[in-house]
């Protein structure tokens, strides 16, 4: 599907005019139940909200339209849905993941590790080398990837990845919450099952709490995600499936001008003598520029870090000392956050002391500049 059909599909979620009232914006169904006739027939599709009622089956539809994809869940959260997905492992499967992702996940990961519940290995994000090595034919049950890498925005090529747990047997699952379906679309390069925590850009607006599963092809391994959605009941609620896809219908402009918005900054602070390094896959001289060019065709998002010269103490005073950034942990949303990640990941973490994080919002990129100017100074 050409991108500015997927842009009219978020945009009028649809097309789905209601039919009894002829509403443009659809409706929200809060009902937990639904009603049946004199023989038992349910009046309508659905007999219960779980696992979705029509708000939520709504907002899935938009999302698998944009993703390209054979079905989409709503969950509760990013990480009920990220959950699913390792619960599908069996007991004594191998997973390979990254060093770098999503502290959370890694963190159940390693919880569920140390249980014996599953085996896990971890190679740097991007190091296809380093992946080949570590799946395990007939043995690894599935390779997690997550391209931005969080929270150092490593770029990982979607396609080989693909192919080296596919002839490990492995499905590859993607967290592409960082890029989003407005610009890279992981199915399309052969991913199998692609997650967002849906709170970040698709909601945007920093109201919702929802996560989603989209799959490539409906298979064994999708049917048993579908049981444990809705067994577990870790469902995405009625008003929040309507704030998401009120969030989706603006999802391209918001992100586009999220993207600008970064790459100023990014390019604006590359000569600040108090900054390192900047961290940006939408700079030239990020080692993984190439390929995300390739991957994110609608710009490289919001989500930018900063390492300091000086340190720990130096990332703290600059989360601290902004006052147009939000210092605030999530990303996606309209508005900027800056947050020192080390202390919200723990001293586990491998992300460095002099760290910050950036999520770029839609606010004037040069006031944004200036902002992390008068704080760095």
């Amino acid at each position: 599907m050409a991108d500015e059909h997927r842009e009219i599909a978020a945009v009028q979620a649809l097309h789905r005019i209601d039919p009894e009232t002829g509403a443009v914006i659809p409706p929200v169904h809060l009902s937990s139940t639904y009603g049946r006739g004199s023989d038992n027939e349910l009046l309508g599709s659905i007999d219960y909200r779980r696992p979705h009622g029509p708000t939520e089956q709504h907002a899935a539809d938009v999302i698998a339209r944009l993703e390209g994809a054979a079905e989409t869940r709503l969950f509760s959260s990013g990480m009920a849905a990220i959950a699913a997905v390792f619960e599908t492992v069996p007991t004594g499967g191998h997973v390979v993941a990254q060093t770098e992702m999503y502290y959370g996940a890694k963190a159940l990961l390693n919880r569920l590790a140390a249980k014996q519940r599953l085996s896990a290995s971890f190679v740097e994000p991007g190091n296809l080398e380093a992946l080949r090595n570590s799946v395990r034919p007939g043995e690894t049950d599935l390779v997690w990837v997550e391209t931005p890498a969080n929270p150092g925005w490593k770029i990982v090529d979607i396609a080989p990845t693909a192919d080296i747990a596919h002839a490990a047997g492995a499905p590859l699952a993607i967290d592409s919450t960082c890029a989003p379906p407005c610009t890279t679309r992981p199915l399309e390069l052969d991913a199998d099952i692609v997650m967002h925590s849906a709170t970040k850009y698709l909601n945007g607006h920093s109201d919702v709490l929802a996560g989603v599963l989209s799959t490539r092809e409906i298979t064994p391994r999708w049917a048993e995600i579908g049981e444990i959605h809705n067994k577990t009941g870790a469902l995405a609620g009625g008003m929040e499936s309507w704030l998401l896809m009120r969030g989706l219908r603006t999802l391209f402009i918001r992100f586009e001008r999220q993207s600008a918005n970064a790459l100023a900054v990014a390019e604006a602070m590359q000569t600040h003598p108090a900054v390192e390094s900047v961290l940006y896959p939408g700079l030239p001289s990020h080692t993984g520029h190439e390929i995300a060019a390739r991957q994110m065709t609608n710009g490289f998002g919001g989500m930018l870090s900063l390492r300091l010269k000086g340190g720990y103490e130096a990332a703290r005073k600059l989360a601290a000392g902004t006052k147009i950034f939000i210092q605030a942990t999530s990303l996606g949303g309209v508005e900027s956050l800056i947050e020192h990640r080390k202390p919200i990941e723990g001293p586990d973490s491998p992300t460095p002391d002099d760290l910050v994080r950036l999520s770029c919002g839609i606010e004037p990129a040069e006031s944004l500049i200036e902002d992390l100017r008068q704080a760095l100074a």
